[in-house]
């Protein structure tokens, strides 16, 4: 795997095989309000703290960092991101755990036609043959797709909340490990990771205009006309919400509450994370905190 594509893994945080999906799924409890940033507080803390909805994947013309999340982000005492990733070993943990280790290779997973389908498209796109890429997984092969969906190099939330973690000298910590986050995504089986790669490229003009949609939606903070996306939206991972938002926002909630206790923290999370009735923003409003957003 060559340097480029280990920078693209790291900038999509290996989860986002399927960047804008996570964006859009479920959204409800708090679909009214237009925030992407939200105030946490009562229930015993001495200080707020707060919760940022990131998106994983735009173009510096898109990015947005307004001067209410800058001010919250100078207020909070901690960051934390869904992964470490001041971790120095953070490199090495992404590039193992996005191999294939089980005796096969991506190719096992599709058909003669469509390998060269997908071969063709890398070819013409990236520059590169599949051929290379042979010993990732599913998951790895389809960040890079939705990086021809962007005639840009992305920006990332991840990487300049890290940056700005690190000149105010603030603590940087994850809410799960790299580890865990594959494992996770390790129970999507490769055969229907695959499929979609297909999906994607045979679609590739209806998958791009549907992810210029989304930023749109995102730029605008536009819950519920993400939730219509959404709903409207071809890409089918039905069966596996709870395994990749539901289960992961449960076991956030221990965390998320220790490190408010302790100290006034900066959570930025996958938008995705944070609406419905169990996503993070409604189960800290289960558990007696007030939410509210800040615009």
């Amino acid at each position: 795997m060559t340097k480029t594509a280990t920078i693209r893994v790291t900038l999509l945080h290996l989860n986002r095989f399927f960047g804008f999906l996570l964006v859009l799924c479920g959204f409800s409890a708090f679909s009214q309000e237009k925030s992407l940033l939200w105030e946490v507080s009562g229930n015993g803390l001495a200080k707020p703290s707060y919760v940022y909805g990131t998106i994983h994947m735009i173009c510096p013309k898109d990015y947005l960092m307004t001067d209410s999340t800058k001010s919250t982000f100078g207020r909070a005492e901690q960051v934390y991101l869904e992964l470490d990733m001041d971790d120095p070993t953070i490199m090495t943990k992404m590039m193992q755990t996005s191999m294939l280790t089980n005796g096969k290779k991506l190719k096992d997973y599709l058909s003669e036609d469509d390998y060269a389908v997908l071969d063709t498209y890398f070819k013409e796109r990236l520059k590169m043959s599949l051929a290379m890429y042979n010993g990732l997984k599913p998951f790895t092969v389809m960040s890079m797709i939705y990086m021809t969906f962007l005639d840009c190099q992305p920006q990332s939330y991840e990487l300049m909340f890290t940056q700005m973690a690190t000149n105010a000298k603030k603590e940087l910590l994850g809410l799960e490990t790299v580890e865990f986050q594959m494992g996770v995504f390790d129970q999507i089986p490769y055969e229907k990771q695959a499929a979609l790669l297909v999906d994607m490229v045979r679609k590739k003009e209806e998958s791009s205009k549907e992810f210029e949609k989304m930023v749109a939606l995102y730029k605008a903070q536009d819950l519920e006309a993400l939730v219509k996306l959404m709903d409207d939206s071809d890409w089918d991972f039905n069966g596996y919400e709870d395994i990749l938002l539901a289960n992961r926002n449960a076991n956030w909630i221990p965390i998320i509450e220790k490190a408010m206790q302790s100290k006034s923290s900066f959570f930025a999370v996958g938008a995705g994370h944070l609406g419905g009735e169990k996503g993070v923003l409604s189960l800290l409003k289960k558990k007696g905190y007030s939410v509210k957003p800040i615009l």
